[in-house]
């Protein structure tokens, strides 16, 4: 007699919702958390680095600040002690200016011209596949 392999019967409605929810919650974690965690990371580094940058604009401003107020003195004396604090006013107007129009020009699309990549040379004689190349 012939041993034929039967059919196995589908599994019961409760259990087949319950493998569909574990399979929906695990493609969520797979999609969703962790390239947000990846993310997280990216942004925090971000975050670390416009903190510094902001605290050594600060520094530079008050070193620009100090020396203009002590190396001349003589220049900014009496009544234009306030050029000073206008000149760095005006710097770091200038810079976020710059910056911002840097950070906001548009963007131009890259292309393989733009991106520098070069295309190998089409042949110019004919391949010949007749031609075994293993001898």
């Amino acid at each position: 007699m012939l041993n034929r392999p039967v059919a196995e019967k589908p599994a019961p409605i409760p259990q087949a919702v319950a493998e569909l929810w574990e399979l929906v919650v695990a493609y969520f974690k797979q999609e969703t958390t962790e390239p947000l965690k990846s993310l997280g990371r990216v942004v925090g580094f971000g975050i670390v680095g416009s903190l510094l940058l902001g605290i050594g604009v600060v520094f530079v401003a008050i070193g620009a600040l100090r020396y203009l107020q002590h190396d001349l003195s003589d220049t900014f004396a009496g009544n234009w002690t306030f050029v000073p604090y206008l000149i760095v006013i005006v710097l770091l107007l200038v810079t976020a200016g710059l910056v911002f129009a840097l950070g906001t020009r548009p963007k131009k699309p890259v292309t393989p011209a733009t991106a520098g990549v070069v295309a190998p040379p089409m042949p110019t004689t004919p391949i010949d596949l007749s031609k075994d190349v293993n001898p």
